[in-house]
């Protein structure tokens, strides 16, 4: 009985700084202040701030050199500079789209190398095969010549 009373308390609990949170989150309409955990700060202006956003406030990216490349590369854009190059900011889905075809097709390009090793070492071990050379017959060479070195040395000392 005793932990079913703590639990409904707990829950209360719980309930209450949500509700305190949720108001401490919230935007004042008056006034250019925002409130988070306790502490006012204000926004920063800037003239790019309007300029990086999408029309549903989707939040632009300025891409790295190796995201330009990336784009290129999987063909969204033509060059990197230019008219036709990739602009200053692009969406966060425009190059994750990029780089999911750029995984794509290394695990394509690794997925053909894995088969090509494959058939070359069946190539390999049919010419191996035609030399009369097999891992218990190199194993047992080697053992042989392991144990003559070893009389070898058990001789001169």
């Amino acid at each position: 009985m005793g932990s079913l009373r703590s639990l409904r308390l707990a829950g209360y609990w719980f309930r209450f700084c949500e509700r305190d949170a949720s108001s401490s989150l919230r935007l004042t309409r008056n006034s250019d202040l925002k409130r988070i955990n306790g502490f006012c700060t204000k926004p920063q202006e800037s003239p790019k701030a309007l300029s990086q956003t999408y029309s549903h406030r989707m939040p632009l990216h300025k891409p790295t050199y190796w995201e330009r490349k990336i784009l290129t590369w999987s063909g969204r854009f033509k060059k990197e500079d230019g008219t036709l190059g990739i602009p200053e900011t692009v969406w966060f889905e425009m190059l994750n789209a990029a780089k999911n075809k750029m995984r794509v097709n290394i695990s394509y390009m690794m997925i053909a190398r894995t088969v090509a090793g494959c058939i070359l070492m069946v190539f390999e071990g049919k010419k191996a095969t035609k030399r009369h050379e097999s891992l218990t017959s190199l194993n047992l060479e080697k053992k042989a010549h392991l144990r003559e070195e070893a009389s070898m040395k058990a001789k001169t000392e």
